[in-house]
């Protein structure tokens, strides 16, 4: 075993994979003793909350407060809450009034409102301006006046006795808080999903549910496929036959077609991660068995297996004992594409509809159709969607540079 991993971890390819493969193995580990937060628990009273620090904007006016005279801070506050759909409102203001459209730059906030304080006049009615459309542009006068307010905002709370607001306090522009001084601060590094919820731990949450998908699968399929394999390919005959008979009809149905024919038989409320790894494992050993078998047929006559067979050595201990070594290698890479196509697998289920039901678990595939039923892509929210393909293809990439590395190892062919 100790020459066997000093071959193995003497490829770089390999080695990069493990690494690779182990971190996020680790991640999922780890992060659920720091954030033990339920995957699946809503945290945001809306959709697709952006990455980002979010304060309790009600704890951080009772924090305690510094001043702080930063250069353009009032010129970033103007530009932040200043929309583009406000910019261009008044665009189109200043060329129903009579301004020409070159002498307008929508993106220079500054020169902008210059424009508009010269221009505006309430009273002005434009052709074809409708009253809702001139009260809009009121609402939008008063709300950059107040935007460009120097005055501090006042804190007011209610009289119990008199039913009448008293100020208490109040905060001017220049009072800036610590973020570690306010009670309630959350770290949303990639932002909230459709319903609301942490996509970071729901992201960990699936990931660590698609591996044990993968490997549930993977294994299934390479037990099945081995123990075929090696019966077909050693006992021949009628036996490898009937089983290369029903090896060839399940490569003539489309192993994925047959996937989404029974996770749909089975219904959403059975479809739970352990079943759909189960039906993902027994349609995924064909090509595996295949394999097996042809590697067998090499060894069957060699010289150590025949003496195995002179000494009255049962077929099941030839096979153990004097086959099943040689191909081991092969069937530890055949594991690992196994494993990776089976997580592969549940995504394309989930992101058709058919994998483990919503309720239960996230996996990757069920956040990746989470984001395509409610427009993720379409609406430009990439945390959505993009940290779960990025996760995917980290995992498959690992995993091939792991298969490659130990073929490299292994296959004579391929050694420098």
């Amino acid at each position: 075993m100790k020459h066997f991993l000093q071959q193995v971890f003497r490829s770089g390819k390999f080695v990069a994979g493990f690494s690779i493969f182990a971190t996020i193995l680790l991640i999922v580990l780890v992060y659920p003793l720091i954030v033990p937060d339920p995957p699946l628990k809503i945290i945001g009273q809306g959709t697709f909350f952006a990455p980002g620090i979010y304060v309790n904007v009600y704890d951080s006016i009772g924090a305690p407060h510094y001043t702080l005279n930063l250069d353009k801070a009032a010129e970033r506050r103007i530009s932040s809450r200043f929309k583009d759909e406000d910019r261009e409102a008044i665009r189109k203001w200043l060329v129903g009034a009579g301004m020409p459209e070159s002498e307008i730059d929508i993106s220079n906030t500054e020169l902008l409102l210059d424009q508009w304080f010269a221009n505006f006049d309430p009273a002005t009615r434009l052709p074809g301006m409708t009253n809702a459309d001139r009260n809009y542009y009121i609402r939008l006068n008063n709300s950059i006046q107040g935007l460009l307010s120097t005055e501090a905002a006042l804190i007011a709370t209610m009289n119990g006795e008199t039913a009448v607001l008293e100020a208490t306090g109040s905060v001017p522009q220049t009072a800036y808080v610590n973020v570690n001084q306010v009670a309630n601060v959350r770290v949303l590094p990639l932002g909230t999903d459709n319903f609301g919820r942490d996509v970071l731990t729901e992201l960990v949450k699936a990931t660590g549910v698609s591996l044990q998908i993968g490997f549930v699968a993977g294994i299934i399929a390479t037990f099945i496929g081995l123990v075929l394999g090696l019966v077909s390919g050693y006992v021949g005959g009628i036996v490898d036959d009937v089983i290369m008979f029903i090896t060839n009809l399940f490569i003539v149905i489309p192993s994925f077609v047959l996937l989404i024919l029974i996770s749909f038989s089975l219904g959403q409320e059975q479809r739970g991660a352990f079943t759909i790894a189960v039906v993902i494992g027994f349609t995924s050993w064909v090509w595996t068995a295949r394999a097996v078998r042809s590697q067998v047929i090499s060894l069957r006559n060699r010289d150590h297996v025949n003496l195995s067979k002179l000494s009255g050595h049962s077929i099941a201990h030839i096979i153990v004992r004097d086959i099943l070594p040689y191909i081991a290698s092969y069937v530890i890479m055949a594991l690992i594409l196994q494993i990776s196509s089976g997580i592969l697998a549940e995504a394309g289920l989930s992101i058709l509809g058919l994998g483990p039901k919503t309720t239960d678990v996230p996996t990757l595939g069920l956040m990746m159709n989470w984001a395509m039923i409610y427009q993720a892509h379409i609406l430009g929210k990439w945390w959505a969607y993009f940290p779960v393909i990025v996760t995917i293809a980290l995992i498959a990439f690992s995993m091939n540079l792991m298969n490659t590395g130990l073929d490299q190892v292994f296959n004579p062919a391929l050694r420098d």
